[in-house]
């Protein structure tokens, strides 16, 4: 029996680039069949690109695995920007077949993306470990001395340690091996794995922190500040995880 172009287009969302049904649906000249045709061929160059830009982050990588090390972590942090909530940092160690393709630095992922890649990042890594430092401690010591602070306890939470740190521009107070590379989240999968993580770890919190701190939206903007939570602010005050020594957050202190 022949195929109708609907069970066609449903087969070809899923079948590889190998799949052996190709050549014949190739052949048949329903316009349906030959336009699903076109939108799975771009999608195959759309993976083809993809997959090649994943492999050249790789690149920091590959020389140390050869040089012998076995256990590189990328490390990154987010949350330097928000009003409220703390700075959470993570440090992933990925095996070397991880090909998750999509993993790039968490500004260019979606956050439906994002939450598919943090899950497999959680199951296929070595390892990974995640730092948090509080709101209480970025007004005692500044949000950059934070940020290191939350990416030294994210490595040291690494089990096994790792033996070499890729680190998006940073340098970490730890007895290890490391490079700081600039824009690194967009250059070594390793870390961009850790942004990725890092930035579902925080926006899990600040979903848990608007229950229990309601009326600044903390769900929708992670600590930042749009006009609800700037709404929010000014009827309320400051929370008890908001950073007082930010602005505005400064001007509604009592």
């Amino acid at each position: 029996m022949t195929e109708t172009i609907a069970q066609i287009k449903q087969a070809l969302k899923t079948a590889a680039a190998d799949d052996v049904r190709l050549a014949n649906w190739r052949q048949d000249d329903r316009q349906g069949v030959q336009q699903a045709l076109a939108a799975f061929d771009r999608r195959q160059i759309k993976l083809a690109e993809q997959k090649a830009a994943f492999l050249s982050r790789f690149s920091e990588e590959r020389p140390l695995w050869q040089q012998g090390f076995s256990a590189i972590a990328g490390v990154d942090e987010v949350g330097r920007g928000p009003l409220a909530g703390p700075v959470v940092a993570a440090a992933v160690i990925l095996p070397k077949d991880f090909d998750q393709y999509g993993v790039i630095d968490s500004k260019q992922v979606s956050p439906k993306h994002r939450q598919e890649y943090v899950q497999a990042i959680r199951d296929e890594a070595v390892a990974y470990g995640i730092g948090v430092v509080s709101a209480e401690v970025i007004d005692e010591v500044n949000i950059y001395q934070a940020s290191r602070l939350a990416m030294k306890e994210a490595v040291e939470n690494l089990q096994p340690m790792a033996d070499y740190l890729l680190v998006d521009a940073m340098q970490i107070d730890v007895d290890l091996p490391q490079q700081s590379l600039i824009k690194g989240d967009a250059r070594s999968n390793s870390i961009g794995a850790a942004s990725i993580l890092a930035k579902v770890t925080r926006d899990e919190m600040m979903v848990a922190y608007d229950q229990e701190y309601p009326g600044y939206d903390f769900a929708h903007n992670a600590g930042y500040g749009t006009a609800k939570h700037l709404a929010g602010l000014k009827e309320l005050g400051p929370s008890p995880i908001h950073r007082k020594t930010f602005e505005p957050v400064k001007q509604y202190l009592q």
